[in-house]
């Protein structure tokens, strides 16, 4: 990432109006955030955009989040870009089997605080960037 350049945020989110509020919080932190609707749309902008950070729903009709997550950690091209699952799943088996399981970089609920938000998706993209080597 060059310096001054924005973060690229790919939120891939069946509710129009969460993709919304996810990028009127992350625009306002520096992020370029891309939004679409469904799974196969969210895998093509993945391959053609390659973003810094997955924002990704887990509820979804068609391909669900987990079909999607699954197809980007096959593709060597996308697998190593950090996935953050935000999901209305709350229950803390959801979350323990997505973060010990599955290895999703980080799994926040809805709602959540605008600041959670950020934070988190601040904290995945440094520990992406410190492996990486800077």
């Amino acid at each position: 990432m060059t310096a001054g350049s924005k973060r690229r945020v790919l939120c891939i989110e069946d509710d129009a109006e969460m993709i919304t509020l996810i990028q009127l919080i992350l625009d306002g932190h520096g992020y370029e955030v891309a939004g679409v609707t469904s799974g196969s749309q969210g895998l093509a902008a993945a391959r053609t955009s390659k973003p810094d950070v997955i924002l990704l729903d887990l509820m979804m009709p068609e391909m669900d989040g987990w079909e999607v997550y699954r197809c980007l950690k096959q593709d060597a091209a996308l697998s190593r870009i950090p996935v953050v699952i935000v999901t209305a799943k709350a229950q803390n088996i959801d979350r323990a089997m997505a973060l010990r399981i599955a290895k999703v970089d980080d799994y926040i609920t809805k709602p959540f605080a605008p600041q959670e938000l950020v934070e988190r998706v601040e904290a995945v993209l440094s520990k992406r960037i410190a492996s990486d080597g800077g």
